[in-house]
């Protein structure tokens, strides 16, 4: 198999041992799961039922977000709990996977359980000299890590770009850099809050996945992913803050999902332009939804249209006339192993399908049962 690595910025092979290890970072529980969302689980999916049907073993951990600023926000605005309301969400989240058939995931911890593996990882950046405090938090310090960027390779504006756009907060003063990231802040009066060396206070965002995915996964982990738009700040503030500590790499290929579009916008709670996949769960068939997603290449960004989900309804109904058998499969393999390229899988279905010879065994790889 071969996959595009994000930090490589090429088509690489991935050989990982017999058990291969995936980290992909998870929803912030504060609303329902849109078509974005969507499309990266999808894509994690469809990768993990190759590598099973290759003979791996997989181990996909996918964490929950359970305490930061826009589930407090959001719990705040509503009146409630904030555990209450990820736990409502998180059920909205689990049938609308469930339905669009996702393999479970091997575990799902949650940032709430993992504060002591938190405060250990933070006391050992503040030890090994790539931490401060400064005002009640605490920061990783990236000039002290020398290869911060080695994932996005991003200069040094588009990175303050980011960082501003995706809560990086690169006017902060406390900062002494305006690209150092938090580990560790005080909480407001109404927020949760737990002891530790520097006061009460809460984690920052980066640092709970660099803690839970060594945690579950271990130290290196063979492949961690997730949407495009986590490249930066996310997943190089993780790299930066796990390597700090353990001297080894974190992460041995970086994969990372295309945005979805609507309206000429990045799909996103931010700016309410979201489809909502419970919404088309209520009104066709889940099989069909799955293949109106999984109809793009995942390194491509596309715009949702609503001809999408009825051409994958005509889709279904073409392979499910066509029944079970295995044609196609072996061609369907090598797309799949090509960069996971599900769309050029889907045409080589169709055909098959059109020629009324049964693809049953083709369509399971992509999670379409017929």
């Amino acid at each position: 198999m071969r996959l595009y690595d994000t930090a490589k910025q090429a088509i690489t092979d991935f050989s990982p041992d017999k058990e291969v290890s995936i980290y992909t970072c998870g929803i912030t529980p504060y609303d329902a799961a849109h078509m974005g969302h969507a499309a990266v689980y999808l894509t994690f999916d469809v990768l993990q039922r190759r590598l099973r049907d290759i003979g791996y073993q997989t181990r996909c951990v996918r964490n929950i977000t359970d305490v930061d600023d826009s589930i407090l926000s959001k719990a705040r605005q509503l009146g409630v709990h904030y555990l209450d309301l990820a736990a409502s969400e998180m059920a909205r989240f689990d049938r609308d996977m469930g339905a669009l058939g996702l393999l479970p995931a091997y575990s799902e911890p949650r940032a709430t359980s993992a504060i002591s593996d938190i405060l250990k990882l933070v006391e050992e950046l503040l030890s090994a000299g790539f931490a401060y405090t400064s005002n009640g938090s605490v920061y990783f310090e990236i000039s002290k890590f020398e290869r911060f960027g080695q994932i996005s390779h991003l200069d040094r504006d588009a990175m303050l770009e980011f960082a501003r756009e995706r809560g990086g907060n690169p006017d902060d003063p406390n900062k002494r850099d305006p690209l150092d990231f938090v580990l560790w802040q005080p909480s407001e009066p109404d927020e949760p809050a737990w002891d530790s060396l520097w006061g009460p206070g809460r984690p920052g965002w980066h640092i709970e996945c660099s803690a839970l995915a060594m945690r579950e996964l271990g130290r290196t982990i063979d492949l961690h992913g997730g949407g495009g738009d986590l490249i930066f700040p996310h997943h190089e503030c993780e790299a930066a803050q796990s390597e700090a500590v353990t001297k080894k790499p974190f992460v041995r290929h970086w994969m990372h999902v295309a945005m979805v579009h609507l309206d000429g916008e990045k799909m996103s709670k931010s700016l309410g332009n979201l489809v909502f996949v419970e919404h088309l769960l209520s009104k066709y068939d889940s099989r069909a939804v799955r293949l109106s997603i999984l109809n793009n290449h995942y390194r491509t960004a596309w715009e949702w249209n609503d001809e999408m989900i009825r051409s994958a309804d005509q889709r279904l109904n073409l392979w499910l006339e066509a029944g079970a058998g295995s044609a196609g499969l072996e061609d369907v393999r090598s797309a799949l192993d090509e960069d996971l390229d599900v769309p050029a899988a889907i045409r080589i279905i169709d055909d098959a399908a059109s020629k009324g010879l049964g693809v049953s065994d083709a369509a399971a790889l992509l999670g379409v049962n017929i």
